[in-house]
């Protein structure tokens, strides 16, 4: 019963790798070889899953603070804008290291068909790996040219998928990365509309002869930056069957 337990015990701690060199000695059908070979590659799978995930929750558990250092000023509708940004370029300088500790690398892929997509992908020295990917149209506000308007939108989006991916928040300089108005200010998790979008948003308030502050106290935020992307679309269309008002604004 003993030699029992022991052989019972030893089996079970045996990899499939160990278990197909065990079988070739004994003489046992390739069937049976190519059942365990698939085991074998099932259990590096998931092996390298797990690797994945402990080291991705090792380094969130001590996260590098990305700052938000570059600042965009542009007029759209007749009004100045402004905000401030975490660049691409920044991103990776902080979060390459903390990731290399971990056997974690960072990549991002792109192609065109009509819209332009960029894929980042984290990946574990042992394989796995996760992705995420976003589509846009090329960034032709301002000057650019054609060339310029694709590396604008490849950049926006190589930033915003891999700090999706690490699930990681830019934080504003001042206040020592706290916002300066936390009771009206959005979250630093929450991903804010983009220059763009914001000026989407501008341009149908001019139109509408709408008065940004109602639709600030209607949003009830303190100002259009901070309005979250999931919101975009809906105060899009609100303003879109909103009547245009008479007088000057």
């Amino acid at each position: 019963m003993e030699n029992q337990l022991q052989t019972t015990t030893q089996a079970e701690v045996l990899t499939p790798a160990e278990m197909i060199m065990q079988g070739v000695k004994a003489g046992t059908d390739l069937k049976l070889l190519k059942e365990a070979l698939e085991l074998q590659i099932t259990w590096e799978k998931r092996q390298a899953e797990k690797a994945y995930n402990h080291a991705i929750a090792a380094f969130k558990a001590n996260p590098p603070e990305i700052i938000k250092e570059s600042a965009v000023n542009f007029n759209s509708g007749g009004k100045q804008v402004g905000y401030k940004y975490a660049s691409l370029a920044n991103v990776i300088e902080k979060v390459t290291p903390e990731l290399s500790k971990h056997g974690l690398t960072l990549s991002w892929r792109t192609a065109q068909n009509g819209k332009i997509s960029v894929t980042c992908r984290i990946s574990h020295e042992l394989g796995h790996h996760e992705e995420t990917t976003l589509c846009a149209d090329a960034d032709t506000s301002g000057a650019k040219n054609s060339i310029q308007a694709i590396g604008s939108t490849i950049t926006y989006m190589q930033r915003y998928t891999a700090l999706a991916l690490l699930g990681l928040a830019c934080a504003d300089q001042d206040d020592d990365g706290r916002a300066s108005s936390p009771t009206t200010a959005p979250s630093a998790a929450v991903e804010r509309i983009n220059e763009k979008q914001l000026s989407s948003i501008l341009d149908l308030l001019a139109a509408k002869n709408q008065k940004e502050s109602t639709l600030l106290k209607l949003l009830r935020l303190d100002k259009l930056e901070n309005l979250p992307a999931s919101n975009y679309q809906k105060t899009v269309d609100m303003l879109n069957k909103a009547p245009v008002a008479k007088g000057t604004k």
